[in-house]
C-alpha cells in the first residue's frame, strides 16, 4: 500500500521549525550550513534517520555520469515516504530538476529557499519553504519579527518628559 501524500504537512512542519531559526552576520556558506543544521535537527527530533549529502537519483553530467548528485539532507522515516531536502540561496534550475526527479522516485521533495525574497515557486509536487534573510555588505542575518519593547514610565500615548 502506497503511503499517503503528506508532503504539504511535512513542508509545513519544517517551515514552522525554521521560523524559530535566527542568525546574525553570517557568510553565505555559514548561513547555508546553519539552515542545513536546523533542517537535520528537525528530522532527528522527529525520530527519522538523517543523511547529510545523501545520494540523489540524478546522475551527474558527463564525464561523471557514473556518479550521482547529492542532496543537502535526506530522511528515512518509518511508515512514510523518504524526504529529500535541498537548501539554496539562489534559484537554480538544476535544483528544481533534481527535486522533481526525487519526487518522481517517490520521495517528498522540499526546497528550502533563503534570501531577500522574490521566491519563485517550483512546479508541483516539489514543496517550497522560504526564509527571508537580510543581506548587508555580503553578510546575512535572519532575525524574527518582534514587536517593539514596551516602554516604562506611563500608559501608552502619555507623553513622558525626558529632560
Amino acid at each position: 500500500m502506497e503511503p499517503a501524500d503528506d508532503g504539504p504537512a511535512v513542508a509545513a512542519s519544517l517551515a514552522e521549525r525554521l521560523a524559530g531559526l535566527t542568525f546574525t552576520d553570517l557568510t553565505t556558506d555559514e548561513a547555508t550550513a546553519a539552515i542545513i543544521d536546523a533542517v537535520a535537527g528537525w528530522g532527528a527530533a522527529r525520530g527519522w534517520r538523517v543523511y547529510r549529502r545523501a545520494p540523489s537519483v540524478v546522475p551527474l553530467p558527463p564525464p561523471l555520469q557514473r556518479q550521482h548528485s547529492v542532496l543537502d539532507v535526506a530522511f528515512a522515516r518509518p511508515g512514510g515516504r523518504p524526504v529529500a531536502v535541498e537548501v539554496d540561496h539562489t534559484h537554480r534550475a538544476r535544483t528544481v530538476d533534481k527535486l522533481l526527479a526525487e519526487a518522481g522516485a517517490g520521495r517528498v521533495a522540499i526546497w528550502v529557499r533563503w534570501g531577500p525574497g522574490r521566491f519563485t515557486a517550483p512546479p508541483e509536487p516539489v514543496r517550497m519553504v522560504t526564509l527571508e534573510v537580510a543581506r548587508r555588505a555580503g553578510r546575512h542575518t535572519l532575525a524574527p519579527d518582534r514587536p517593539p519593547p514596551a516602554h516604562s514610565g506611563g500608559a501608552a500615548g502619555d507623553e513622558v518628559e525626558l529632560f
